[in-house]
């Protein structure tokens, strides 16, 4: 078809006619909205590579899980910042830790949204690694129970769903059975499965305060040269008994989103991570962009490209856009 038989713009002319053929849809149901549990009561303490973020105790925690409630958000991550660490990272398989108690409090207060949880170790061991550490290296088998356990007691204080993000072999397989042997057979598991050694988490770990000690994970996390590693791992985590697959980050990984989903048939997660948000967010800042506008051009671009959902830390202000259209 060539111009002057074809003219595109005829169906761009008109709203209505731009409405009717377009392609890929982004609606609130697509968001999850990450945040960051602490100990104590009546603080929110800002995190200042993320603007408009905090780190909240329970009390503020729910306040914001019943707002994003009200915008049509369906589910939260939740990530806990403990009171104490220590080299087996005990406050995170704890009952009465940080994310059990979120947890708790979140179902209590609005027991229709999902929680979920993120399942990892880095925020609670002192050294910082996702993983036990074993004379100065990553353990790999020995973190599987320890993991497991956490992603136990976050089923038992209601999580509805866990996802695993440390990078640990097998540990979607340990996690599976452990909590099918405990009676939380429901329980899905979102699967942190492509996880790229990215240099866009350092907001995150300001936030988390889970920054490594020593050293760094590129042992555990994926190359970012590396795409056939990606159907790899997201292979194998599936035949462990992963319900959901995570891309992470998103933006600079959208031929991998793209190409998981030509190569598996299960729902499909994509994590627009910390060091994301903060750049949107800093050249909004400095008025060089119209913030929210690439914010709804970037989530567009990861469902297009094949994402099912989207953890976002601009859910909020997106699910503010969308539901005033």
């Amino acid at each position: 078809m060539l111009f002057p038989d074809f003219r595109a713009r005829r169906l761009r002319e008109k709203s209505a006619f731009r409405k009717m053929i377009q392609e890929t849809v982004l609606t609130v149901n697509d968001l999850i909205l990450p945040l960051f549990a602490i100990e104590g009561k009546g603080i929110k303490n800002p995190i200042p590579s993320m603007p408009g973020h905090f780190q909240f105790t329970c009390d503020y925690l729910v306040s914001v899980v019943k707002d994003a409630y009200d915008l049509g958000i369906p589910a939260v991550m939740l990530f806990g910042l403990p009171d104490k660490k220590d080299p087996l990272g005990t406050r995170a398989y704890a009952s009465d830790g940080i994310v059990q108690k979120a947890v708790k409090a979140v179902k209590e207060a609005v027991p229709d949204m999902a929680v979920l949880t993120d399942v990892c170790l880095c925020q609670y061991t002192d050294h910082g690694h996702c993983g036990m550490v074993e004379n100065g290296k990553i353990d790999n088998d020995v973190s599987l129970d320890l993991l497991a356990a956490t992603a136990l007691s976050h089923a038992k204080a209601g999580a509805d769903m866990v996802a695993p993000s440390d990078m640990m072999d097998g540990r979607v397989g340990e996690i599976r059975q452990t909590l099918d042997e405990e009676g939380f057979s429901n329980i899905p598991i979102m699967s942190y499965a492509v996880k790229y050694a990215s240099a866009y988490y350092g907001p995150f770990r300001q936030a988390a305060d889970s920054k490594p000690q020593f050293g760094d994970r590129r042992s555990y996390q994926m190359d970012p040269a590396n795409s056939l590693e990606a159907i790899r791992e997201a292979t194998m985590d599936i035949e462990e008994g992963a319900d959901i697959i995570m891309v992470k980050p998103a933006l600079s990984y959208l031929d991998i989103i793209h190409r998981l989903r030509d190569e598996i048939d299960l729902p499909l997660a994509a994590y627009s991570v910390s060091g994301e948000y903060a750049m949107i967010k800093a050249a909004e800042l400095m008025g060089w962009i119209d913030g929210i506008k690439v914010v709804m051009e970037t989530l567009l671009s990861i469902k297009r490209a094949g994402a099912d959902m989207i953890l976002t830390y601009s859910a909020m202000d997106a699910a503010k856009e969308l539901n005033n259209k």
